[in-house]
């Protein structure tokens, strides 16, 4: 049978999320922990497939992950469950064979901004441009077989106590480029960029800019949505708070 876990974790305790020889990983902690609870006996065996790869220091709050295994999913929930150093697994499903994770309805990606750093109501003018289908070579780090025209479904802003949350939703997204988007963000909120000189990076993304690069701590993977729906852990919004609120905890002590 094939199984779907849900699961959140704090990015900033790995060194990154794919798995990596003698390093300390999410991927790789997770695989380690199906091999040693004999979920699994190998990635490749069972198909193991990880949903996104955040980069290195992005949390999460709901990742996703799927492997082929002859244990019943409630003897797995269970079993991964114990685990409770920075992974917090959360959701099940009994999936199809044929389930890749990647290829889910919508992904949910949240960038968290100290209020101080710029003014509001200029992020909420400027964020729009980005909101549609657009080419999006001059805000990602587009890799050679990948198609650099995304389409951004929606980008929402919250404010909440020390952050404004900038939540972008989008079926697939780019390497790095909502690290870069938010960059440009940025940098027009200071007065360092002006709206159209950001319109022009991405009506004419031949033309090569490079609007910077911000970290990846402040980043969060929210959500991944399919066509179904996870079977919870009891009690598991107030425990996904609990975790929430340790790494905002991490963000408003960062610069």
């Amino acid at each position: 049978m094939r199984i779907a876990i849900k699961f959140a974790y704090n990015g900033m305790k790995f060194q990154g999320y794919a798995r990596q020889p003698k390093l300390k990983t999410i991927e790789g902690e997770i695989i380690d922990l199906l091999i040693k609870y004999n979920i699994i006996k190998n990635p490749k065996e069972s198909k193991f497939r990880s949903a996104s790869r955040t980069d290195k220091g992005t949390s999460a709050f709901g990742n996703v992950i799927a492997f082929n295994t002859l244990i019943k999913k409630d003897i797995v929930f269970k079993k991964l469950k114990k685990f409770k150093r920075d992974i917090f697994f959360y959701g099940i499903k009994n999936v199809k064979q044929e389930f890749f994770p990647r290829y889910a309805k919508l992904r949910i990606y949240s960038y968290y901004l100290k209020k101080k750093d710029f003014e509001v109501d200029k992020i909420i003018d400027v964020a729009s441009i980005f909101i549609g289908e657009h080419n999006f070579s001059n805000f990602a780090k587009v890799e050679l077989d990948k198609n650099p025209i995304r389409t951004i479904e929606n980008i929402v802003l919250v404010e909440q106590n020390y952050f404004l949350i900038i939540n972008f939703y989008a079926q697939t997204f780019l390497w790095h480029q909502i690290r870069r988007i938010i960059s440009a963000i940025k940098k027009f909120g200071n007065g360092k960029l002006t709206k159209e000189e950001i319109e022009n990076a991405i009506k004419n993304p031949n033309k090569k800019v490079d609007f910077g690069l911000v970290s990846a701590e402040t980043l969060v993977l929210k959500d991944i949505i399919y066509d179904f729906n996870f079977d919870y852990e009891k009690n598991y919004l107030k425990k996904l708070k609990e975790f929430e609120n340790n790494i905002f905890l991490f963000l408003k002590n960062l610069d």
